[in-house]
C-alpha cells in the first residue's frame, strides 16, 4: 500500500515539474489593427489614413489651436482597444501616438497638419516670397535696378487669418534696417492665446530680373517654371536643341502667381531635347535643357485577350502577358458559373476588335461580389475576403484615359453597415486611374509585381486604395449611376499634383458596383467596356 501511495505522489510531484517546463507554442492570432475614422474640431476635409506608415493625418483650419484639439469622433478596427477615445482634447503641435490592442500592440500617430497661407509682397518684387516657419523669416526678392531704400510693403500675412501685425491689422508700418545686400525688418505676431511670435523680414537686392527656375518634359508635354517682375509681361521661349529659332510660348498656356509663373506647354514631339528661357518685360533668362519621354505601352487595352484556367476566366492570353485581373479568382470558389467578369462580343460599334470585357455584380451564397477589372493581380482569398495587388510598372506620363461603356444600374441591397445609407439607391460604376510612384512589392507566390495591396473586409475595416495617397502623382476617375443603353465614350483627365515626379506604376481599375470592395451594391448591376486608350496631350 504504501508503495503505491509514493508512487502517486511522486507522479504528482513530477506532474508538476514538467509543467513548469512546459513551453506554449500556440501563437496567439495576429489580428492587424487600424484607425478607421476620426473627426476633429475645426477640421478642414477629410482625414488621410496611411495603413503601411500606420498614420492619420487631420489638416486644421488656421484658426485652431492645434496644442488643444477636441477628438470628436474616433473608430479603429472591431473588438480592438485603445488608448484614446472620442471626447478626449489631444496636442497635435506634434504627433500624437496611439496603441491599439488585440492580442498584440500596434502604434498609430495622429498627424495635425496646419497650412497657413502667408503673404509678404514688396513692390516691384522678383518671384514669390519664401516662409521659413521654424525659424520665423520672410524673405523676398527685389529687382535688379531698384534701390533698397525706396522698399515698399503693400501687403503683409503671417499668421493665421485675423492675427495682428504688430498690433494691427493688415500690413504694420516697419522700420527697415539696411544691410550691405539685404533689408531687414522685424515684425511682432499674435493671435488669440496660441500664437506669440517675432518675425524677421528680410529684402535682398537681386542680380537678375528673370529667373528661368526649371523645366519637366513628359511625353508630348513640358511644364516650364520662372520667376519675373509682377507687374510685367512674363512667358517663355522655347526651341529644339540645335535650332537657331525661338518660338514664343502663347499666352494662353502661361499661368501667373504674384512673381512666380508656369507654362503648360502641349503639342510637343516624344524623345526631343528642347531648350527654354523665361522671359519678364524686356530681359531673359538662362537657358534651360530638357527632354521629353516616350509611351509606355499597355497590354489588351482592347480586352482581346482571354484564356481559362481550371475555373477561372482570365484577361490575358494562354502563355500572354498577365497585366490586368480580375475578382474571379475569389467569386469561383465554389462553382466556374460564378466568375464575375467575362468577355463578350457585344463590343462598341466600329471597334476594329473581336471582344470587350463584362462586369456583373452577383451575390454569391452570402457575399456579394462586384464585378470588377483592374491591373494588378488578384494574390489571394482569406476566408471570404480577396488580397489584390494594383498596379504594374509604368514609367510615363498619360494625360487622360479614353474608352467606351455601357451600364445597367440596379438598386443596391446590399450593403455592410458603414453604407447602410445607399440601399435601395440606384448602384454606381465607376473607372479611375491612378499614378504613382510606390515601390513595386513582388508576391513570392507568382513573382508578379504589384503597387498597392487591397485587403477587402465586410466590416469596412480592411486595407483599402487612398487617392490621398501621398504617392499619388495623378488621379482621375469617371462614375455613372444611371442606364447607359448603347456604348458611349468617356474620359478620365489625370489631375497630376506634381509635374516633377518619376512614376513607377499605373492603377487601372473599374468596377460595376462603386463600393463593391466593401460588398456593397446591387446584384445585376452591369458594365460592359472596350478599347481603352491612354493619350499624352492636352487639346489645347
Amino acid at each position: 500500500m504504501w508503495n503505491t501511495l509514493y508512487r502517486i505522489a511522486i507522479s504528482i510531484i513530477l506532474a508538476g515539474t514538467l509543467s513548469c517546463c512546459i513551453k506554449n507554442d500556440i501563437p496567439f492570432a495576429k489580428v492587424p489593427l487600424s484607425i478607421t475614422g476620426i473627426e476633429v474640431e475645426g477640421q478642414s476635409g477629410s482625414a488621410v489614413i496611411s495603413e503601411s506608415e500606420s498614420t492619420v493625418t487631420v489638416t486644421l483650419q488656421e484658426t485652431v489651436n492645434p496644442k488643444k484639439v477636441m477628438l470628436k469622433t474616433f473608430t479603429y478596427t472591431e473588438k480592438a482597444s485603445s488608448t484614446l477615445t472620442a471626447g478626449t482634447e489631444i496636442d497635435l503641435s506634434q504627433p500624437y501616438e496611439v496603441t491599439l490592442s488585440l492580442y498584440q500592440d500596434y502604434k498609430w500617430e495622429i498627424i495635425g497638419n496646419q497650412p497657413i497661407a502667408r503673404r509678404m509682397i514688396i513692390d516691384g518684387q522678383l518671384g514669390n516670397s519664401e516662409f521659413d516657419v521654424k525659424n520665423h523669416l520672410a524673405t523676398a526678392s527685389i529687382r535688379k535696378s531698384a534701390d533698397l531704400k525706396d522698399i515698399v510693403l503693400s501687403d503683409l500675412k503671417l499668421g493665421p487669418e485675423g492675427a495682428l501685425n504688430d498690433g494691427v491689422s493688415g500690413t504694420p508700418e516697419v522700420q527697415w534696417t539696411f544691410y550691405r545686400d539685404f533689408a531687414q525688418a522685424s515684425v511682432h505676431v499674435t493671435f488669440s492665446d496660441f500664437v506669440d511670435e517675432t518675425w524677421t523680414l528680410r529684402v535682398y537686392k537681386s542680380d537678375k530680373d528673370v529667373v528661368t527656375e526649371s523645366a519637366d518634359g513628359w511625353v508630348n508635354v513640358a511644364w516650364l517654371y520662372g520667376a519675373g517682375v509682377a507687374d510685367t509681361e512674363c512667358g517663355f521661349d522655347i526651341r529644339e536643341d540645335g535650332s537657331e529659332d525661338w518660338t514664343r510660348v502663347d499666352q494662353k498656356y502661361v499661368t501667373m502667381d504674384g512673381g512666380q509663373f508656369t507654362a503648360r506647354v502641349p503639342h510637343l514631339k516624344a524623345n526631343t531635347t528642347y531648350e527654354c528661357r523665361a522671359y519678364s518685360g524686356d530681359q531673359v533668362g538662362d537657358v534651360v535643357t530638357f527632354s521629353t519621354t516616350e509611351t509606355v505601352s499597355v497590354p489588351n487595352m482592347g480586352f482581346e485577350d482571354w484564356h481559362q484556367e481550371e475555373k477561372v476566366i482570365c484577361p490575358w492570353a494562354q502563355d500572354g502577358t498577365r497585366f490586368w485581373d480580375t475578382g474571379n479568382h475569389g467569386s469561383t470558389t465554389l462553382s466556374e458559373k460564378d466568375n464575375i467578369t467575362l468577355s463578350t462580343e457585344d463590343i462598341r460599334p466600329g471597334s476594329t476588335g473581336k471582344l470587350a470585357a463584362v462586369l456583373k455584380s452577383q451575390k454569391i451564397v452570402v457575399k456579394f461580389a462586384a464585378g470588377n477589372l483592374f491591373i494588378g493581380e488578384y494574390k489571394e482569398t482569406k476566408g471570404t475576403n480577396g488580397v489584390l495587388g494594383f498596379g504594374r510598372s509604368f514609367t510615363s506620363y498619360p494625360t487622360r484615359l479614353k474608352g467606351y461603356f455601357k451600364y445597367q444600374t440596379a438598386l443596391i441591397t446590399e450593403a455592410i453597415d458603414k453604407y447602410a445609407s445607399l440601399k435601395n439607391q440606384p448602384d454606381t460604376c465607376i473607372v479611375w486611374v491612378a499614378l504613382g510612384d510606390w515601390e513595386l512589392q513582388e508576391n513570392p507566390n507568382s513573382g508578379e509585381k504589384t503597387a498597392v495591396e487591397v485587403q477587402t473586409d465586410d466590416k469596412g475595416t480592411g486595407k483599402y486604395f487612398d487617392k490621398n495617397d501621398s504617392h499619388i502623382i495623378a488621379y482621375g476617375e469617371m462614375t455613372c449611376g444611371e442606364n447607359v443603353n448603347e456604348y458611349t465614350p468617356f474620359s478620365v483627365e489625370l489631375e497630376y499634383r506634381a509635374t516633377n515626379r518619376k512614376p513607377t506604376a499605373l492603377l487601372i481599375v473599374c468596377s460595376a458596383s462603386k463600393y463593391g470592395d466593401y460588398f456593397t451594391g446591387a446584384p445585376g448591376a452591369t458594365m460592359w467596356v472596350d478599347d481603352f486608350s491612354l493619350e499624352y496631350d492636352y487639346d489645347d
